[in-house]
């Protein structure tokens, strides 16, 4: 074999870097935040500012405590538990919408879609009624995992299984669906984004607090004076630190997360709907591998072999 052209050779690169984030995504948030800070306080130290004035617990006490309290009364308990679920899930993501998700998503819809073209969508109803127990299903244990989707897949095929055969209705109805869904999902980052927007004018109320606490010490030594004061100025730059480096970013990973776990549904909606308009199943899955994200999405060639396996492994079972 010959040298690698360059070119390609840079598109192996980034691709090995796509698939180790895609692997270690979890790790990102946490190297992220190490950035922030050494940043911040690496910057502070080349300066030659010392750390110990920067250490004021009883400023953080102000600014967390407040923006802690705020939270709570702004918002209701759904909310509150949402937003305490959804935040260790960005550390740990157990729930990926990978390249693996979609490949098993779009055989699956597949396989129920030939089934119903050749032997009628009745022959779908057992398998809709019980998913867990459908030799249909059994082999996609990904799908399996997702309660979520594959109730959402589930529903619409009864649907369709029950002669509910208007494209229009039923893709107005999943539209609903999906935005209702996505209000939810998102409610979390909406959350933390108002938590963030409000930390520097927390940060603010701290400093003031720590001003009016050194004038009230006015009469002392220009040297405790003036630590005092630096100490209250730590309460806005706090304020300022913890929202755009550390509350607003997990705001912003909420709301990609949604945005690839919505992909999933979008796939299983143009899919069904290409059926219902009569297009062959295998012309079907190819509409709903377009919507996909170009880094999670199988190409033509990638899919299509697949669907010839498992045609072949359904052939081989007959």
């Amino acid at each position: 074999m010959g040298p690698v052209p360059e070119a390609q050779q840079v598109r192996l690169n980034l691709f090995t870097l796509e698939v180790l984030f895609q692997r270690e995504r979890r790790v990102l948030v946490i190297v992220g935040y190490l950035v922030v800070l050494g940043s911040v306080f690496g910057g502070y130290a080349l300066m030659g500012g010392h750390f110990g004035v920067l250490f004021q617990p009883v400023e953080l006490l102000i600014i967390g405590g407040t923006a802690v309290g705020a939270f709570i009364t702004a918002n209701d308990s759904h909310t509150i538990l949402a937003t305490v679920k959804t935040l260790p899930k960005l550390i740990v993501d157990s729930k990926k919408h990978d390249k693996a998700l979609y490949m098993e998503l779009l055989a699956l819809l597949y396989v129920l879609l030939s089934k119903g073209r050749k032997d009628g969508m009745m022959t779908l109803e057992s398998h809709v009624d019980d998913p867990r127990n459908s030799a249909i299903f059994a082999p996609y244990t990904i799908i399996l995992k997702d309660a979520q989707m594959l109730e959402f897949l589930t529903d619409y095929l009864r649907l369709i299984v029950g002669g509910h055969t208007d494209a229009f209705e039923i893709s107005e109805l999943m539209e609903h669906e999906l935005q209702t869904y996505k209000h939810e999902a998102e409610v979390p980052a909406h959350s933390l984004n108002r938590v963030g927007d409000a930390l520097p004018a927390l940060g603010i109320i701290a400093a003031v607090l720590g001003v009016v606490h050194a004038l009230g010490s006015i009469d002392g030594p220009p040297a405790v004076l003036g630590g005092m004061i630096a100490a209250a100025l730590i309460g806005t730059f706090l304020g300022i630190l913890l929202a755009y480096g550390f509350v607003s970013p997990l705001a912003s990973l909420i709301e990609h997360k949604v945005a690839a776990s919505l992909k999933a549904y979008e796939c299983i909606k143009v899919t069904l709907m290409a059926s219902l308009n009569g297009c062959a199943p295998q012309l079907a899955v190819e509409f709903g591998r377009k919507v996909l994200f170009s880094n999670d999405r199988p190409s033509f060639i990638e899919l299509d072999k697949h669907v010839r396996n498992v045609k072949s492994r359904k052939s081989t079972q007959v």
